[in-house]
């Protein structure tokens, strides 16, 4: 016995993994999430075809690599679910130093990778890797760990709550010198939410709020290129901006008009033939609304808003249960795909100003999709954790 304790520590995680064990699923949050990726497998499809055809082509190059990407994301979903809360809790601190390190490789010349004017990748050959989008699920399970061990501290002391904002602090100038400012402005929403979650007092995040929105403000002005679209967004159609920065807004919003109730049909977007750029990732939902109309806009959005209602629920149901980690997890990931759907959606209707967001599960794009199913995993090994503790007792 004694010669299995000392081995046992040096043993990888994945041989000690028992995959033969029978997982407990919650079965409308998994349908929930496979409705979606196939709707967003569709629209990715559908928006592609004819971009694809003139880059590589193939007509269905970028459908395939979606599907590659989809394969990829299940298999870690699954994986994960097999993944004890506790391993993740012990490894959160070596996570965000990765995060950290990873963040700061992908703005090194010659590691990162450089498109369209930002440094957020990093190629592995068969992909690039964003970093920044394994970044905020780190900060998130680093969080739910401070949390869960500083929680007296957090609620009662000013170092308490001052700490982990240090360390937000430090990944948001790394997220901003890629230029990031859609990660920066999602990993500060979800971080302060959990905050306010975990018991901080009224007046310290009211005061921490204020800060943040100050220095957006000042990030914004910073940038000519940040207040041009700003101004694109407030005006998207005069003279001086329709052709500029209000541009992707204004397509959009035809592609919208143009869908009206029930849509022109699916494949039958005008919109997608090179008039809205990015028209398979970050405006994929303005070409599905184009060829579904309202109604299949609703369906996106209910998807959505039931995803994240049945994560949030998950966490009081674990706070409840004085699973604080679990807890924290789960209002973090629902915090961040609620957040980045939100943006994302926003913008694509032009109630936000145009942001370069990937939207959760749907839009192409290797690195979101995976970081989005694993968040789905660490939700279904919380469900399975918490209805394994309700049979103990």
């Amino acid at each position: 016995m004694s010669s299995a304790t000392r081995v046992a520590p040096s043993t990888p995680v994945w041989q000690k993994l028992d995959f033969k064990q029978s997982i407990v699923i919650d079965h409308g949050l998994l349908w929930a999430v496979i409705i979606l990726v196939s709707l967003g497998w569709l629209m990715v499809t559908s928006a592609s075809m004819d971009w694809a055809q003139r880059q590589f082509d193939n007509n269905l190059y970028i459908s395939i690599r979606h599907g590659v990407y989809l394969i990829l994301g299940a298999v870690t979903a699954y994986v994960m679910t097999y993944v004890p809360l506790s391993w993740i809790r012990n490894m959160s601190g070596a996570l965000i130093i990765l995060a950290l390190v990873s963040l700061v490789l992908v703005v090194i010349p010659g590691i990162g990778r450089e498109v369209n004017g930002s440094m957020r990748w990093v190629s592995l050959g068969f992909m690039n890797v964003q970093p920044s989008e394994f970044a905020k699920l780190a900060t998130v399970l680093y969080m739910a760990s401070y949390l869960e061990r500083r929680r007296a501290e957090v609620q009662s002391k000013w170092s308490g709550f001052i700490k982990p904002l240090m360390v937000l602090a430090l990944l948001a100038m790394l997220l901003l010198l890629e230029p990031d400012f859609g990660a920066v402005v999602v990993l500060m929403l979800a971080s302060l939410a959990l905050l306010f979650l975990g018991g901080v007092k009224a007046g310290q995040f009211i005061l921490t709020a204020s800060v943040m929105l100050g220095a957006s403000v000042l990030i914004l002005l910073s940038q000519p290129y940040r207040l041009k679209r700003l101004t694109g967004y407030w005006e998207p159609w005069t003279p001086e901006n329709v052709y500029s920065s209000g541009y992707q807004l204004t397509q959009s919003l035809i592609a919208f008009g143009r869908g009206e109730f029930t849509g022109v049909g699916l494949g039958n977007s005008i919109q997608k033939l090179f008039y809205l750029p990015e028209a398979h990732t970050d405006f994929v939902f303005a070409i599905w609304s184009e060829e579904t109309g309202l109604l299949g806009a609703a369906l996106i959005i209910g998807l959505f808003v039931y995803i994240f209602i049945k994560a949030m629920k998950l966490g009081r149901r674990a706070y409840e249960a004085q699973q604080y980690f679990s807890a924290f997890v789960a209002y973090g990931m629902g915090l961040l795909i609620g957040f980045q759907g939100f943006i994302n959606l926003g913008v694509n209707m032009g109630l936000l100003p145009t942001k370069g967001l990937t939207l959760p599960f749907v839009s192409y794009g290797g690195s979101s999709l995976i970081a989005c199913f694993m968040a789905l995993g660490l939700l279904l090994r919380i469900h399975h954790e918490m209805e394994s503790l309700h049979v103990k007792r």
